[in-house]
């Protein structure tokens, strides 16, 4: 691809601007976008890397409910937060825009209307769900209930996110508002459709689609699939009060949908990188630029289908060349969840493990779910970073800079010449930089193809290689016979540590920079005599400690969440009474004498209380959690003027007050001290 296109539009996907980045994302999208323009710049292309925060849409209005401030206020802190992420992780934006400025809202606006002039949107009234008690129509993230698909009680009205099936709000079953909990009802209101069916029957989007046999498998997969059940009109307007007004006339309380303003924000963060001159049109509509999307899965259909279908409809812009989109990233075999804060937020790995942005970048690239969900684990990110950056690449360069100072005080070994050096040094020195060559180009041949994983892999072996051939021909020892062989060891050693920092460069940026600092370089070929930077380690083991903060903190989000969801499960609460109706009730504290199984029974205790005023004789519900040896002697509270009724053939005299957890379990309300037998509860 790399020689097929003059320049390389690529974007990475538009992060929701209502949560800070998590690692699922970086692995997902915005890692491998970077690696990408890394390569291509690297090439020598010209490249424009553009992203930029979506500010608009349900989920935005959804947080800023949630946490009583306006949509606006959230969008703004997140904006800063996630851009501020990328800058300090690496990701080399060209520009960081946002869907709420000014230039994107005329942009997206001259886009619809665009459309609309030409006739492609069919307007249609149609019934949309109707929350009564929040008094406003339901977008169709603010509609959840169960996919027909999988059965997942939790899916969206747009997509079930369990099993990534397609739907509407009218394929959930038993839908609910996420504003009110309530079952909405259905009420007409006028929005426009674009004919996605027609669409998908014209022969520009036919030929478009041939583009997707040299596309990644599960690019193919999930867009066929789409392809084959065949394309339903989709509305592009939504009745809220957030995001970029209707520009039409009657369209007041209407917004264009997130799905249609978020992919077209890429051409106004364009727009507003070159300051409205008419340069960005070229990076856009130029036949020789070749346009390319990065994003997870969920995002397949939005970049591949529905946003090449708005440029055709347009006209005159490219459409997308590839939409190398990832799978999903797990985090210690579960899920990512936002919502129960089961995830590593990038703002915080950079504050718990700063400067160490690279150790993450590789442990990333190295489990990429390119084509299937992969999983993150503490205990496997320890291992990657100790056994591979400490053990293989940091030593090697470790080791070739402290030998050189060691031997020839940090400077580049001089009167290295080939000849000088034995046939064996030569033979192992040939082999070493012959197989760097073939590598390097397998490693820039899968960079092109988006097989970030197995470069990375090679990429490390080079630095395997450099470690063997150290070993191999052994400097340290040679030194005391033949300082001519081991100059040009240490030399050509140098002359590999610049190669790799190179080779390096799109994974480890950090890391790469690091070594050419050392080598006291900016990329040159290294010329004898050169002196060298101090020498100092690359990396430093992960230590235990390090890891079982990181998965306490894990737990202790998993503890949050069952204390969140159990008091979920707490009942509601019963009627309002007078202070009258409760005075009628004659509680008091008791000792339990006895306690028996009602036989035949898995629930049932016969109890025998001492009241103070008298002894009881109760039949209580409790034998699943509690055995009658254990409760003689036990303090209860027990209302005494209950009219009796018999159980089992058991008169109950009474009735002890228990507390019934969420879970179920039932729990003795009783004193906290020990209190006589009669005394009243008020």
């Amino acid at each position: 691809m790399t020689n097929e296109f003059k320049r390389y539009t690529v974007t990475a996907a538009l992060p929701y601007a209502n949560g800070p980045v998590h690692i699922g994302h970086l692995a997902g999208c915005y890692l491998p976008a970077d690696i990408y323009v890394r390569y291509l710049r690297a090439t020598g292309k010209d490249v424009l890397f553009i992203c930029g925060s979506d500010e608009h849409g349900v989920p935005i209005t959804i947080k800023a409910k949630k946490e009583g401030k306006t949509p606006q206020e959230v969008v703004d802190h997140y904006h800063r937060l996630m851009g501020d992420a990328f800058k300090n992780f690496g990701i080399q934006f060209d520009y960081y825009g946002r869907t709420s400025s000014k230039t994107h809202h005329e942009t997206a606006q001259d886009f619809f209307k665009t459309l609309y002039d030409k006739g492609v949107f069919k307007e249609e009234i149609t019934q949309q769900y109707f929350d009564e008690k929040a008094n406003q129509f339901l977008a169709d993230r603010y509609i959840t209930g169960t996919c027909p698909k999988c059965g997942n009680e939790n899916a969206y009205g747009d997509q079930c996110e369990k099993c990534g099936s397609s739907l509407s709000p009218m394929d959930l079953i038993n839908p609910r508002s996420a504003l009110s909990g309530a079952a909405p009802v259905l009420k007409e209101t006028k929005n426009w459709f674009l004919p996605m069916g027609d669409i998908q029957q014209s022969p520009e989007f036919k030929e478009y689609i041939k583009r997707f046999e040299h596309w990644k498998s599960n690019i193919k997969g999930q867009c066929g699939s789409w392809l084959n059940e065949g394309l339903q009109p989709r509305a592009m307007t939504r009745d809220l009060d957030w995001g970029v007004p209707v520009p039409l006339k009657g369209a007041d309380g209407k917004v264009l949908y997130v799905w249609f303003d978020a992919p077209i924000g890429y051409i106004s963060a364009t727009k507003e990188y070159f300051n409205g001159s008419s340069e960005w049109e070229k990076y856009w509509k130029a036949d020789d630029t070749a346009l390319i999307h990065f994003i997870g899965k969920d995002n397949i259909v939005f970049h591949a289908i529905i946003f090449p279908m708005m440029l055709m409809q347009h006209g005159g812009y490219v459409l997308p060349a590839n939409v190398p989109a990832n799978e999903f990233l797990n985090l210690e075999g579960e899920k990512i969840s936002t919502s129960r804060n089961w995830a590593v937020w990038l703002h915080e790995y950079l504050e718990d493990f700063p400067g160490r942005q690279d150790e993450l970048r590789y442990v990333l690239t190295s489990i990429a779910p390119e084509t299937k969900d992969s999983d993150f684990s503490w205990k496997d990110y320890q291992a990657r970073v100790n056994n591979e950056l400490v053990a293989i690449l940091g030593n090697f360069v470790n080791r070739v800079m402290v030998l050189t100072w060691k031997f020839f005080d940090g400077k580049v070994p001089t009167d290295t010449t080939a000849r000088e050096a034995s046939p064996t040094t030569l033979e192992k020195t040939d082999a070493l930089f012959s197989t760097f060559a073939i590598q390097q180009k397998e490693i820039e041949q899968k960079l092109s193809t988006f097989s970030f994983r197995e470069a990375l892999f090679d990429a490390i072996d080079l630095a395997r290689n450099g470690n063997k051939y150290l070993q191999e021909t052994e400097p340290w020892k040679l030194i005391k016979s033949d300082e001519a062989s081991v100059r040009f060891i240490l030399a050509s050693s140098l002359e590999y540590c610049r190669l790799l920092a190179s080779v390096l460069n799109p994974f480890l940026p950090a890391t790469s920079a690091s070594i050419f600092t050392q080598l006291n370089s900016k990329g040159e070929k290294l010329i004898q005599g050169h002196s060298l930077n101090e020498a100092f380690l690359l990396f430093k083991p992960i230590e235990d400690s390090e890891i079982e903060k990181q998965l306490a903190k894990l737990q202790a989000s998993k503890v949050m969440n069952s204390t969140s969801t159990t008091t979920s499960n707490i009942e509601e609460a019963k009627p309002e009474i007078t202070f009258e109706d409760f005075a009628k009730n004659d509680i008091r504290v008791g000792t339990i004498l006895e306690a028996e199984r009602v036989p035949k029974t898995d629930k049932l205790l016969k109890l025998k209380i001492d009241t103070g005023l008298d002894q009881l004789t109760v039949v209580s519900g409790i034998a699943e959690y509690h055995q009658p040896e254990d409760i003689i002697g036990k303090q209860v509270c027990i209302l005494i003027n209950l009219a009796p009724r018999k159980m089992k053939g058991i008169e109950s005299q009474g009735m002890i007050l228990m507390a019934k957890e969420p879970s179920g379990k039932l729990v003795f309300v009783s004193p906290s001290v020990i209190t006589a037998n009669g005394s009243g509860v008020a």
